[in-house]
């Protein structure tokens, strides 16, 4: 090679150096084990080393960040279809995070072991890629404690499995809410109520408007009573302690309502009110004579 053709070589190599190092990524995952069907949340960090601002902006064919998910066999996990990520603007020198549920966009319910990178691809039509760092997550089908099918009411023959599942993927017990569609059998959502002490089983019934109600115990005094609707949304939450008689429990009305009964409704919000009160009263200075 002579001299010219060796330098030309040698500066195209720098170049392509300057331009990967123009970025630093980094992914991250809110956990390493799910449930199949709860969401996935990835974090994708970015530091702009370019020198100068930089707008990341969504292609059809060429978005600015891509996913890479592959099975324990090796095997491309299959897209949804559903890849848009908005735009962003990083100044030179900022660090910026974008959160994205893959599981919105890569078809996930299969249990198994999965590994995960991003790509974030630099601004034009021939803007050079960055890969983050790999990760490992597993994805688990959980324990079922109880389950229900329900029609969803509005006579168009849907229906529902509601499920109650017990997780131990951290070394606390969760108990989690699923609702599956019932033709496809495909988790429509899966979320953690909280973490549950299994000192006292938890009860679990649907009422008249087909919304599913846990009764369970979160700490030694404390149980948390959930109502979860057909298209998988949280209705209500609420914190109880134990009345008079025992253990709060569920109470199905004749007319198809469901309570919780020998309780005392607890307002956390009231209770840290009167603590801050209680504490400025002790914080007043005494007075002697």
């Amino acid at each position: 090679m002579n001299l010219p053709i060796f330098r030309l070589v040698a500066a195209l190599f720098v170049m392509s150096g300057l331009v990967q190092a123009q970025l630093a990524t980094s992914l991250q995952l809110s956990k390493l084990q799910y449930l199949s069907g709860e969401p996935i949340v990835a974090t994708v960090s970015i530091t702009n080393h370019a020198g100068r601002d930089i707008i990341f902006q969504g292609e059809a064919q060429r978005p600015w960040l891509d996913f890479v998910i592959t099975n324990a066999r090796g095997d491309s996990a299959t897209p949804t279809g559903r890849s848009s990520f908005g735009t962003m603007k990083i100044s030179a020198g900022q660090t910026l995070s974008h959160k994205v549920d893959l599981s919105t966009l890569f078809q996930l319910a299969d249990s198994g072991t999965y590994s995960t990178s991003a790509t974030v691809r630099m601004p034009g039509r021939d803007g050079e890629t960055t890969t983050t760092n790999r990760v490992l997550l597993t994805v688990s089908p959980g324990r079922p404690y109880w389950t229900q099918k329900v029609g969803v009411g509005d006579r168009s023959g849907k229906t529902r499995e509601f499920r109650i599942l017990n997780f131990s993927g951290d070394q606390k017990t969760q108990l989690y809410a699923q609702v599956l569609d019932g033709r496809s059998g495909l988790p429509i959502r899966t979320f953690s109520l909280g973490e549950a002490l299994l000192l006292r089983k938890p009860s679990v019934t649907i009422d008249k408007n087909q919304r599913m109600h846990v009764l369970f115990l979160a700490s030694p005094d404390s149980w948390v009573h959930c109502q979860i609707d057909t298209d998988g949304q949280l209705a209500n939450r609420a914190i109880h302690k134990c009345g008079p008689q025992g253990d709060p429990l569920l109470m199905t009305a004749p007319d198809g309502s469901v309570s919780v009964a020998n309780s005392i409704l607890y307002d956390p919000k009231a209770a840290a009110a009167a603590r801050a009160k209680f504490r400025k009263l002790s914080e007043r200075p005494s007075i002697t004579f």
